[in-house]
């Protein structure tokens, strides 16, 4: 046995159970080439993630101009005891995505006596290893993991959980990367999941001055450009591309219209590459879009949460309105 294989056996081992859902591969190559052959060219963001990728986020978490991080943090820190009294002794935690160790850690430390984790995500040896450094940490609270896409609901009443109010917990405004439909539809799919007496708490990113979003997205230290033109590296390494990374250059964009920050790939000369063996063109000027971070005000946001079925009953905002904490409880038809 290798120690890569070894060291996912004790990882395993260390949960209390452990669920494969067999969700389905995205398909790297089909996206290139069907985003490539749009107009505009786009590559899903779900395509930054690979180890280079995920290293340069964690960088961009901890840079001055990268708020959200940060404030959401802050939050945290000053609400613990208001939220450990809202969940109430013996809660559960369900966290979609299981992404911040840094959040869920302290969401662990404050809660009372939490009963039970269960993190979910579409990454096995990513989800594996970060709940099973929760295990190790967390002796007394029932860990477990599951693979899957939790954008189709949650599939997890038949699991092993503890008793206790189950609370999702879903961060760092990740529902604003998702388009308006496919966020009601993400929210709709947790409460279709859940129990009377659950809830929900996301974070949601707050619109603001434009030059402070942009500045969140186009750092001066480039980090979040080396983030953005990965993607293309990836391409280049793994789908047998050709194309100049050094012929594209890094766009953050507020649209007013649309309530989000667009982040793009554009083109500084005419350019000819291929991708596995595909051709493509693009002209000076053209680009490449990325990934979208929708904002939201207080009323946006409350109005997409009850059209998916819940009621706000309580927000936590910082001093200068950059980030809100939402409290979420499912609507029930008398």
């Amino acid at each position: 046995m290798t120690d890569r294989a070894l060291g996912r056996q004790q990882a395993h081992a260390a949960l209390d159970f452990f669920e494969d859902q067999h969700p389905p591969a995205g398909d790297f190559l089909r996206d290139a080439l069907d985003g490539f052959a749009a107009t505009p060219k786009r590559v899903p963001p779900v395509y930054f993630y690979d180890a280079k990728g995920s290293g340069l986020f964690d960088q961009i978490t901890d840079l001055e101009e990268y708020y959200v991080t940060r404030t959401e943090l802050s939050i945290l820190d000053s609400i613990m005891p208001e939220l450990a009294e809202r969940a109430g002794p013996g809660a559960v935690v369900v966290e979609p995505g299981s992404g911040s160790s840094v959040k869920i850690r302290k969401l662990l430390d404050g809660l009372d006596n939490p009963a039970g984790y269960l993190g979910l995500d579409i990454s096995k040896t990513h989800l594996i290893n970060a709940v099973a450094d929760l295990a190790e940490s967390y002796a007394d609270v029932s860990v477990g993991a599951v693979c899957a896409d939790f954008t189709g609901g949650l599939n997890i009443d038949h699991l092993p959980l503890p008793e206790g109010r189950r609370v999702i917990f879903f961060p760092g405004s990740t529902v604003g990367n998702f388009e308006p439909d496919a966020a009601r539809n993400l929210l709709k799919g947790f409460r279709n999941g859940m129990r009377s007496g659950d809830a929900v708490l996301i974070g949601a990113d707050r619109v603001k001055d434009e030059a402070r979003l942009v500045a969140a997205y186009d750092d001066a230290e480039g980090v979040t450009a080396q983030f953005n033109l990965n993607l293309i590296n990836r391409i280049n390494r793994e789908l047998d591309g050709t194309i100049d990374a050094g012929a594209l250059k890094h766009l953050a964009i507020w649209n007013s219209e649309k309530s989000r920050i667009e982040m793009h790939l554009e083109a500084k000369r005419d350019m000819r590459f291929a991708i596995s063996g595909e051709h493509f063109e693009m002209k000076k000027g053209e680009r490449i879009h990325t990934e979208n971070s929708h904002k939201f005000t207080l009323a946006s946001f409350s109005t997409l949460a009850e059209s998916a079925g819940f009621t706000v009953t309580k927000t936590w905002s910082d001093a200068e309105n950059l980030f809100t904490l939402f409290w979420l409880e499912p609507c029930w038809e008398a």
